[in-house]
């Protein structure tokens, strides 16, 4: 059913703790948006978690349609789980099957890496640039893939997980059930980790990082961030061993997809400059074929936590 430019749908993003949602315009605008704790048994309380909050918007807007943004790889039907590591019970459950028991409008399920490059695809950074990657960068990494207009999916709906290359024959388990890939050296996780065996490495250096952190004593990558601007040594380490893998994974897939920009999403790009520049000059450095061909530009993503529930609502729109 095609839903009307003027029309209003609903973007709800799953992640590992928490549900956001929102209603947005056909300019990816959000009116009105709501969050809630995700359930951690997952699966049906989860179910009754998005119907509560999809009938709560339903009070005070006419909605069209709802899209669906969850941190798990989707089957090529855009509604069933075929994986979802950070939250629970969520295998084969089919999103948009259970959505139409309560609510009769069009309903769409996408991996939230894809909803995010999406938004910024058709509202962003990414807007007017083909093809496009997108590296979302948080607990784990992310990515997403648009060519000549369209979100590449693959055969099977699970294309463009940029994340899963392996890069470490027999290294760090990754949540996936692989060992080695690159979201256990280039992401959120991996930057922390870094940091802490630096703070282990040298306790001196530590107490001058632990200046930043919060009244707990715990560092964050917010923390890391804010200490890395200010020039502390573990941070700008951190920032830079994470940037260097990153840059290694732009220039293997550069060479597969040959992208005009590679976008950067997540907390990561709070730092700017600060870890974006690292990864040009890293991706430089590991480029094949040097010099023979123009490199990819690199982006930060416009939008921040609210880029699943944009893009998943306009995904919806068909």
């Amino acid at each position: 059913m095609k839903i009307s430019s003027s029309a209003l749908t609903i973007g709800v993003d799953i992640g590992g703790t928490k549900v956001s949602a929102g209603v947005v315009d056909s300019d990816g605008n959000i009116i009105s948006s709501d969050r809630r704790s995700t359930p951690a048994s997952g699966g049906v309380e989860l179910i009754a978690t998005i119907t509560d909050l999809i009938t709560s918007f339903q009070s005070q807007y006419e909605i069209a349609g709802i899209g669906i943004s969850v941190a798990a790889l989707i089957s090529a039907d855009q509604g069933t789980i075929v994986g979802a590591p950070n939250i629970a019970n969520l295998s084969k459950l089919n999103f948009v099957e259970e959505l139409k028991k309560s609510f009769s409008l069009p309903v769409v399920a996408e991996n939230d890496a894809n909803s995010a490059m999406w938004a910024e695809y058709k509202f962003g950074n990414a807007k007017n640039l083909n093809p496009v990657m997108f590296f979302i960068i948080g607990t784990g990494m992310g990515g997403g893939l648009v060519i000549d207009g369209k979100l590449f999916k693959g055969a099977n709906g699970i294309g463009a997980e940029f994340g899963h290359m392996n890069v470490q024959p027999n290294g760090i388990k990754c949540g996936c059930g692989a060992n080695g890939c690159i979201e256990q050296y280039a992401s959120g996780s991996a930057l922390m980790r870094y940091a802490k065996e630096e703070m282990k490495a040298d306790p001196i250096k530590a107490k001058e990082l632990l200046k930043y952190s919060d009244a707990s004593g715990d560092i964050s990558g917010a923390t890391l961030t804010t200490a890395a601007k200010q020039g502390n040594e573990i941070a700008l380490s951190a920032f830079n061993k994470q940037a260097d893998w990153l840059g290694s994974a732009c220039a293997s897939y550069t060479l597969l997809l040959d992208p005009q920009a590679i976008v950067i999403g997540g907390g990561v790009v709070e730092a700017g400059e600060l870890f974006l520049n690292p990864v040009r000059l890293a991706m430089e450095k590991y480029m094949p074929f040097a010099g023979t061909h123009s490199l990819p530009k690199i982006v930060a993503a416009k939008y921040g936590n609210d880029a699943g529930l944009i893009g998943a609502a306009d995904l919806v729109r068909g």
